[in-house]
């Protein structure tokens, strides 16, 4: 039984918060880092490369699990993809925050204090498993 619940978990899509204050409070609940992605995700080419080839690896998903809490600080450009009002204005004051030079992607780790701890611009320059193993030690690095 507890196999069975163990690959169920596994098989769960990864949470996506789009909420920062949200993500601020879980991650101080649960011990974990917060990894913030600024993305294009209907028109940024290396951001949907990005999605693909790390965020959805196997890799990435089982430790973000255990270590992150997400946040999708997405722009999208075309108009059956637009956010609401609300969350256009909580995206861009997450930028006017993390993101000034306007980067994409741009992903961040950052503590529950919402400090950054370590920055990407563009697609991470690592291969996806050791880009996943530097995350995890900068992870476990923060573990009180």
């Amino acid at each position: 039984m507890k196999t069975l619940l163990i690959l169920f978990i596994a098989l769960l899509p990864l949470q996506w918060e789009t909420d920062f204050d949200t993500a601020l409070k879980t991650a101080r609940e649960k011990n974990k880092l917060i990894l913030l992605s600024f993305s294009g995700s209907d028109w940024c080419a290396p951001c949907i490369q990005t999605k693909r080839e790390y965020f959805e690896s196997e890799s990435f998903i089982k430790m973000a699990k255990e270590n992150l809490v997400l946040v999708n600080v997405d722009f999208p450009r075309r108009k059956k993809n637009q956010l609401s009002a609300e969350q256009t204005r909580k995206n861009e004051a997450l930028a006017e925050k993390y993101n000034k030079e306007g980067n994409f992607p741009y992903t961040l780790l950052l503590d529950a204090n919402g400090k950054v701890i370590k920055s990407w611009k563009g697609k991470p320059d690592a291969p996806v498993e050791e880009w996943v193993g530097e995350v995890k030690k900068i992870c476990a690095s923060y573990k009180k």
